[in-house]
């Protein structure tokens, strides 16, 4: 039969699925429909969008894969029902997938919500990884690039950032915002980054981050979970010194602190374990602070004990992607019922969400 939505199924389970996979695609029965007007300096306000536009990239590629255009296309609701037009789609040069896209906001004349001057020119926004249809292959491809600290060397990237230093180039980087989610918050975060260290700081908000690391914010005993960190945070730092000492190339802490002065959004949730470790990260330097041991987590968060045990063999490494020296973590402290809603980027934007959020300022 066909449903609604113009999905043929052909047995009771099929259609189920269909039903379930389509709707979280429709912004009319999944979006954030409570939000009828929009004030940008609430700061739930501008998380719920910033998702939904990156949810509008997910499925602007699945409108492309399944060739769902115009009247059929499920994509245009989830910007426009922000008041923003589609200014370019990023498209990945391997295999032509959409992968970002960028958002002008365009407000209509009678648009007046008292809060406009707050409100985004552009959006640059990236989806994270599709795990079906035909841009798997080369989503799972760049997942692999992030840990091995090589997504700075990829097509992908190349393109995203291209993009992100033209709307800058041509519109100023003030009301710029950056925003991805999984994968995308990688592929955003590495452009933030990049931009930071010429003196442009732009807007962020990082959807579920990559934080490529050892689980051990899955640890439930708070003592054996200090104490490793503490030991690592004690081997990194000693490492550091010794490179210094040896005059020991190290490419992680030469831009650390030019970094500090930017801070992005990030959006994470401790059931996910791709992105849990930046609880820890951030809570480890605050408790290392109070015991006095301040200065040697502020050495050992600049670096990465494979970085520097790679940089003594002489080999040149990658800073890794998940070293930042600030940020406004964002929480969700709502239990989720399986990885699947933990790492999605649906939670962001629910009006029960229940969240905690700190900012961090490295100094």
């Amino acid at each position: 039969m066909a449903t609604g939505n113009g999905i043929l199924t052909t047995t009771k389970g099929q259609e189920e699925q269909n039903i379930l996979i389509s709707e979280r695609e429709i912004f009319d029965l999944c979006g954030p429909l409570h939000l009828t007007a929009i004030d940008w300096e609430n700061v739930a306000h501008r998380r719920s969008v910033a998702a939904s536009l990156v949810q509008g990239v997910y499925i602007l590629e699945r409108d492309r894969q399944e060739k769902r255009q115009e009247a059929q296309a499920f994509a245009p609701p989830w910007w426009k029902y922000f008041q923003f037009q589609l200014y370019r789609v990023l498209v990945d040069d391997v295999d032509s997938c959409i992968f970002g896209a960028i958002y002008k906001f365009a407000p209509s004349k009678s648009y007046d919500d008292g809060s406009k001057d707050k409100s985004p020119q552009f959006v640059i926004a990236f989806r994270g990884t599709l795990t079906k249809g035909e841009a798997f292959t080369r989503d799972l491809e760049l997942d692999v690039h992030i840990i091995r600290n090589g997504l700075h060397q990829t097509s992908r990237f190349e393109t995203a950032i291209q993009a992100v230093r033209h709307v800058v180039a041509t519109f100023g980087s003030s009301n710029i915002w950056l925003t991805g989610h999984s994968l995308g918050a990688a592929m955003a975060m590495l452009a933030g980054k990049t931009m930071a260290k010429t003196g442009v700081f732009v807007d962020a908000f990082l959807f579920n981050p990559p934080f490529l690391a050892a689980p051990i914010e899955r640890i439930k005993h708070e003592k054996v979970k200090h104490g490793i960190r503490f030991a690592t945070s004690v081997i990194t730092a000693g490492l550091a010194f010794a490179a210094k000492t040896k005059n020991v190339n190290t490419r992680s802490g030469d831009t650390f602190v030019a970094l500090s002065a930017w801070t992005p959004c990030l959006y994470v949730n401790p059931s996910d374990p791709i992105c849990a470790e930046y609880i820890g990260y951030f809570q480890h330097r605050e408790r290392m602070d109070t015991m006095g041991a301040g200065i040697i987590e502020k050495v050992a968060t600049q670096h990465s004990i494979g970085g520097l045990v790679m940089n003594f063999m002489g080999k040149e490494c990658d800073e890794p992607l998940h070293l930042i020296p600030s940020a406004n973590l964002t929480v969700n402290v709502t239990p989720s019922s399986d990885f699947k809603e933990a790492h999605g980027i649906h939670q962001w934007w629910k009006p029960d969400l229940v969240v905690e959020s700190k900012k961090h300022q490295f100094t």
